[in-house]
């Protein structure tokens, strides 16, 4: 299964508001959503942390492909040309969207997701440390830094989601990893990152990641199919 992550942005002049608004009550309703290919899928909207500079984006849409065959064809559809592609300008500044697809690592799986009890998560963004071979990166972050990760108090989920393979074949990938941790609510993820545990599983991240690539977005579920 592909775990397909778009991260956007507001097109210039649209309020992060309206764009939330726009892309969960308007795009994914009547046009992604329509894409038949499309397994399951979420838009995550951004809500504010304290620690929070200017964002990178404002949310994050999860679609699940089955493999790669229905993701080509995903793009060949009247659902995808005449629909979704030609609405995304309306709303999202496309020079700033990021597409990574990944295959998910599960560490923690965490309770039944429902559609009704949206999720309150954090996403952390690596790429590994300059000169450092993928296959230790990924090894490392299973066997080592997931564990003192898991030790954040309040944690319900945790994924580890791997850039797929495939990025790396004419080249680098913008980044290698996407982290997601789930927690309760907005202020049980506040209370998680002001803690020594995360403070400790973030400082490991500088052992084994560029710090300067490191991305922290939160974020709330909007399930729009699934995620059952």
């Amino acid at each position: 299964m592909i775990h397909q992550l778009i991260f956007a942005y507001p097109r210039p002049g649209m309020s992060e508001q309206e764009f939330h608004r726009y892309w969960v009550q308007e795009h994914a309703v009547r046009y992604a959503a329509k894409i038949p290919q499309i397994r399951q899928y979420a838009v995550d909207t951004r809500v504010e942390l304290s620690y929070d500079e200017e964002p990178l984006w404002s949310g994050v849409a999860e679609i699940w492909l089955a493999n790669e065959e229905e993701q080509l064809a995903s793009l060949q559809t009247p659902e995808f040309l005449e629909g979704a592609r030609i609405d995304e300008p309306r709303w999202a500044a496309f020079w700033r969207t990021l597409v990574l697809d990944t295959d998910a690592h599960v560490v923690l799986p965490g309770p039944e997701q429902r559609a009704d009890k949206p999720g309150t998560k954090l996403f952390v963004l690596v790429k590994r440390r300059e000169g450092m071979p993928l296959n230790e990166f990924r090894q490392y972050s299973r066997d080592a830094h997931a564990p003192l990760m898991s030790k954040v108090p309040g944690l319900r989920r945790y994924y580890q989601n791997f850039t797929r393979d495939g990025a790396y074949g004419i080249g680098e990938a913008v980044l290698d990893c996407a982290y997601q941790l789930w927690f309760d609510d907005e202020h049980a993820l506040r209370t998680a990152i002001r803690g020594p545990e995360f403070a400790r599983a973030m400082a490991d991240l500088t052992t084994f990641t560029e710090p300067r690539y490191v991305h922290k977005l939160a974020v709330r579920e909007n399930w729009v199919i699934g995620p059952n």
